[in-house]
């Protein structure tokens, strides 16, 4: 074989084994570098699953402080065109019970609409005792006596904290919170009359007319017993006859100078008692509990 033969085989070969070897480490360089994109991978992963994990510990730590409750009131009186309801009187009631079985520690205070907001009022209920927020006490608490008419909301606090509440103890967990330590009912009441109900005294008069000098009674009117129920007054002297004509007047027309033209005599007078109409609503709601974070 020829010099130049040889040196070109030799060429040959050097090129297919660089050719080779470049190939290798090429491979090994792409698998290194997926191994470290992999492990960096689990690194991130790792460390997002360390802080998901930290992040739910940290809410499952979290506790409320406590539990509120709030009620809507309206107290007092709308004349026409006041608003915002209907003209009438209106009165609520807060019933609060103490359903644990120790003694219940308790904040409230009033938010008027558009208006000031009262100093929170502490209250210690009694295990299984009851106690009542009134328009009275709202009124109390404000300050205010003069205004016709209030509405707001009253809010009761119920603190977690033991300091507060030394008869629960240390509270390990928020397992251990009552979410519903009381029953909170309130109570509306609402009368459109412009005055309050009340009893009045009545009284049913019988009489008959045997005289008419007017000619304006129907003659069948005349000697038939007839009665009439008129409003009365205690310890008030009033002429019977002349209540029974100021009503004939009205019926019939008649005038002062017809008066003495009409002769009644009066048979029997009953005395009772009644009440005024009384368009009153009622209505009852529970409060529900809610938690103070």
């Amino acid at each position: 074989m020829k010099n130049w033969q040889r040196s070109s085989i030799v060429l040959v070969a050097a090129g297919i084994i660089s050719i080779i070897a470049i190939s290798f480490l090429f491979q090994e360089h792409n698998f290194v570098s997926a191994q470290s994109s992999s492990a960096g991978s689990e690194t991130n992963n790792s460390t997002l699953a360390t802080h998901s994990s930290n992040s739910l510990e940290n809410n499952s730590t979290s506790s409320p402080t406590g539990i509120m409750y709030t009620a809507k009131f309206e107290c007092g009186s709308i004349f026409a065109g006041e608003g915002p309801l209907r003209p009438g009187h209106y009165d609520t009631d807060l019933s609060i019970f103490n359903k644990e079985r120790f003694e219940s520690t308790m904040f409230w205070n009033v938010v008027v609409n558009n208006g000031p907001n009262s100093n929170a009022q502490l209250v210690s209920l009694g295990s299984e005792n009851s106690t009542s927020i009134t328009c009275q006490d709202v009124r109390k608490i404000l300050g205010d006596y003069n205004d016709n008419f209030l509405e707001g909301f009253i809010i009761v606090n119920v603190p977690f904290d033991s300091i507060l509440q030394p008869s629960k103890g240390i509270i390990a967990s928020s397992a251990s919170y009552d979410t519903d330590p009381l029953e909170v009912q309130v109570f509306y009441t609402a009368n459109a009359l412009d005055t309050l109900p009340h009893e009045v005294i009545v009284d049913k008069i019988s009489f008959y007319i045997i005289q008419d000098g007017t000619g304006k009674i129907p003659p069948n009117m005349m000697r038939q017993t007839l009665d009439i129920s008129i409003p009365s007054a205690l310890n008030e002297l009033s002429n019977t006859g002349d209540k029974v004509k100021q009503i004939l007047a009205k019926q019939y027309n008649l005038t002062s100078d017809d008066l003495p033209k009409v002769v009644v005599r009066i048979s029997n007078i009953n005395v009772g008692v009644g009440v005024l109409i009384d368009d009153h609503a009622i209505s009852l709601s529970t409060v529900r509990p809610q938690l103070v974070p």
